[in-house]
């Protein structure tokens, strides 16, 4: 089965909110967290512009891990005390950066990423991971971006557990 889906809204708030609504029915009865961060990232790599990287970091208990992706090869393993992703997964607390190169110990995956949006997962009080979103574009990501993210990940975070 393939989904062909389809975008109407333009301001971040609506665009947001039209992701959730596709991402909730995408994950519906799927048990598998791989195959739904799988279909999420290429769900908001399609409805989101000006990415050049959403995929996910799952946290197996040390460290994160690259999970599912759509954009370029992306650094494997990070530290909880490294990068924008550590910082979200350590403090579970959402890091939206206008410029990544002045976040003090940035990992660079991909030179070209200038901003960034690292939203942590929690589900039954228990880290699972982070969505992480980059833009070649500077200062991208606006409140209502991360309101969106955040707004995503809690109505759809049970779903990355299994």
């Amino acid at each position: 089965m393939s989904y062909a889906l389809a975008f109407s809204a333009t301001g971040p708030a609506e665009r947001w909110a039209e992701a959730a609504d596709t991402a909730d029915a995408l994950v519906a009865g799927e048990p598998d967290a791989i195959a739904n961060m799988a279909n999420v990232a290429a769900l908001i790599w399609q409805a989101i512009p000006d990415l050049n990287w959403a995929g996910f970091y799952r946290f197996d208990g040390e460290e994160l891990v690259l999970g599912p992706f759509q954009g370029k090869a992306a650094c494997i393993r990070i530290p909880l005390d490294k990068g924008v992703c550590g910082a979200a997964a350590r403090l579970r607390a959402t890091q939206r950066v206008d410029d990544v190169h002045a976040f003090p110990g940035h990992i660079a995956c991909d030179a070209d990423s200038r901003s960034e949006l690292v939203v942590p997962i929690v589900a039954d009080d228990r880290l699972v991971g982070v969505l992480d979103l980059d833009s070649p574009l500077p200062g991208r990501f606006s409140a209502a971006d991360q309101a969106g993210a955040e707004a995503l990940v809690a109505r759809i975070a049970g779903a990355f557990t299994a």
